[in-house]
């Protein structure tokens, strides 16, 4: 079975959201934005489907969103997925900058990050409302880890 868990492309969770921002500054307009992401979500590491379940789905997304998430090696390692195509190209954006992280620095990583690159205005209110739910449901989940 191929590991459904994003393992992190960059060494740190700063360096993805600069990462990102980089690529999403090649683009010109929004809908070359969205292409991209759309295409960051068909790269998701294959979703187990006995995961999309209720007990996986992300409350307060208006698509249908599952996460689920691992804790290995002192790190916090999430799988997730969508049935729309451009949200699961934002969960590939999140986990991009969240899986594979301490819960030390995921909790240290404000999801302002989402503003600051221009997305939560680019999309409509409920799918901004939807990646606001997936990036709570990631903190939630990382202060449940930390080390006390």
């Amino acid at each position: 079975m191929i590991d459904p868990y994003v393992t992190p492309e960059e060494p740190t969770a700063a360096a993805a959201i600069a990462a990102i921002a980089e690529e999403l500054d090649l683009f010109d307009d929004w809908m070359d934005r969205y292409g991209f992401i759309i295409e960051m979500g068909r790269k998701l590491p294959p979703f187990p489907e006995v995961w999309a379940n209720d007990s996986h789905r992300v409350p307060g997304c208006q698509s249908q969103v599952w996460m689920e998430v691992t804790f290995r090696d002192g790190a916090l390692f999430f799988a997730g997925a969508s049935d729309a195509a451009i949200v699961s190209g934002l969960v590939a954006l999140l986990l991009r900058v969240y899986s594979g992280r301490s819960p030390a620095e995921i909790l240290a990583t404000d999801p302002v990050f989402l503003k600051d690159l221009g997305l939560l205005e680019a999309l409509s209110t409920n799918r901004g409302n939807g990646i606001a739910a997936m990036a709570r449901k990631v903190r939630e989940v990382a202060a449940t880890h930390r080390a006390d």
